[in-house]
């Protein structure tokens, strides 16, 4: 099955890619289902380009059973197509960045003239924040797109003639999977199952390109003479989904809980991930080199609080006390994983209450390697990772709730009505009358609600959760979630 004039690029290496795939194809619609389905998709091709009347009339007389595999196919090959291209096309975008330099580049260098005060203080309050969200329809299942992922890391890979066989079979065996998998699932998918679908993109995001930009950010601010603040974040994510209940019955709150739990166990694997590279990394030595003083009792206290921290590192790494404070902050990270998901209380300089924390524990590291010879790594592969857990903190993205208007004043009828202030009850004002109560309450500094509901706020935009229907997430969770913030 070779169709690669069908695609608009002129790239001729990108031509014989989209055919490669498109005959590997064509051989596993043989091996799976036989040489009538590939003869039946060649000629329905051609039709299409030849004489479309036909081509309906030959689809019009095929069996439902037929038309899927047809469908299949073809949907099969579109995706090949599709990876094929992005791939070329990040090829293209590498070489013009070589050429011109990067998008960041140019930009740097368009603010050379510009009023460095002026510069600074728009770096220091830089926030840019991509929102994920689905639909039931658009979740692609994550066994679809790994298969697709490893096509392209293979397509990627420089290959001589020699092992060019041995790259088409590795080929060949995903598509043959691809083939034997079903894209939809068979059950509707549940906010869940949408959450994990973007959780694939912002892993993949936080092990690598996030990471690079903000390095590139850092580098091209300073090129122009702009420092970007330690601390700053300017690019974060949100995300819709399992907090999207407006006139969607099935985002509860605690489906809102249940993503957010499953967006704090991936966010602190793969904070874990990076964690674990700086231990491998970080082997200075105290005979060769030195620590401070916060350094060394910050360790030592973690040593005290974390028992869990086997004797054998101790005892292996006791000259090595980045490495071994990395171990201490490794060990804080698995328990809080584990605190959030059994639900029990924060433990004090046992795990993290929030990302601030973690945060704390690494500039620890980073401020020692800098006033001992270190400051090539910590200005380099040290802040790189600071920065990237500061975008994602322990929670990959913020949720954002978003409720029908009747929930919001639902509980606001039953806060104004607790006050007793007006001579009506809050469903019974006029809208014009609600306007203006709202809008005098706004300019007002006393809180509606009583303390405990100030710290159920605070509780539930901790975790990530922005808007008024947070204290319903909140209300029964105080007591397992702790005061976590993010």
């Amino acid at each position: 099955m070779s169709s690669a004039d069908q695609t608009p690029a002129a790239n001729t290496e990108l031509r014989a890619d989209i055919r490669r795939l498109g005959d590997l194809l064509g051989e596993t619609l043989v091996r799976q289902e036989g040489q009538d389905l590939l003869d039946l998709v060649e000629r329905v091709r051609a039709l299409t380009r030849e004489d479309g009347e036909a081509a309906a009339e030959l689809l019009g007389d095929t069996d439902l059973e037929t038309a899927a595999q047809l469908v299949r196919a073809f949907s099969t090959y579109f995706h090949l197509a599709n990876v094929t291209e992005q791939v070329h096309r990040a090829h293209e975008m590498r070489d013009r960045r070589s050429a011109e330099g990067g998008l960041l580049a140019r930009t740097a260098d368009r603010l050379k003239d510009a009023d460095p005060d002026h510069l600074r203080e728009t770096v220091k309050n830089l926030n840019v924040r991509p929102v994920f969200t689905a639909h039931p329809t658009e979740a692609a299942r994550r066994s679809v797109l790994n298969k697709l992922r490893r096509i392209a890391e293979l397509l990627e890979t420089p290959v001589i003639e020699a092992d060019r066989r041995r790259q088409d079979i590795r080929l060949a065996e995903n598509i043959d999977l691809i083939w034997q998998t079903d894209e939809l699932r068979v059950v509707r998918p549940e906010p869940a199952d949408e959450a994990r679908n973007a959780i694939y993109y912002l892993d993949e995001l936080h092990a690598n390109a996030v990471g690079d930009v903000l390095e590139d950010l850092a580098a091209e601010l300073e090129r122009v003479g702009v420092e970007l603040p330690a601390g700053t974040r300017p690019l974060t994510f949100g995300t819709w989904i399992g907090g999207d209940r407006d006139g969607n019955p099935n985002v509860t709150p605690t489906v809102t809980w249940d993503v957010l739990i499953l967006q704090h166990e991936h966010g602190i694997t793969d904070a874990l991930e990076l964690v674990d590279q700086l231990r491998g990394l970080l082997s200075n030595s105290i005979r060769y080199t030195g620590a401070t003083d916060e350094l060394l009792t910050s360790l030592q206290t973690d040593l005290e609080r974390l028992p869990e921290i086997s004797p054998r590192y101790k005892r292996l790494n006791a000259e090595e006390p980045y490495r071994l404070k990395a171990t201490c902050v490794r060990q804080k990270l698995v328990n809080t994983r584990e605190r959030l998901a059994s639900g029990t209380p924060h433990r004090p300089g046992c795990d993290y209450l929030g990302t601030a924390e973690l945060i704390a524990d690494l500039a620890l590291i980073q401020t020692s390697l800098r006033e001992h010879r270190g400051g090539l790594f910590a200005d380099g592969r040290m802040d790189r990772t600071i920065r990237t857990l500061t975008a994602f903190g322990l929670q990959l993205a913020t949720m954002d709730v978003r409720e029908h208007a009747d929930a919001h004043h639902h509980t606001l009828g039953q806060l104004f009505d607790r006050l007793g202030e007006e001579s009506w009850r809050y469903t019974d004002m006029p809208r014009d009358y609600r306007q203006k109560l709202l809008a005098k309450e706004l300019r007002s500094r006393r809180p509606l609600a009583p303390p405990p509901l100030a710290d159920l706020r605070r509780v539930a935009g901790a975790v990530g959760v922005h808007h008024a229907d947070r204290l319903e997430v909140a209300q029964d969770r105080l007591h397992r979630l702790g005061d976590v913030q993010s």
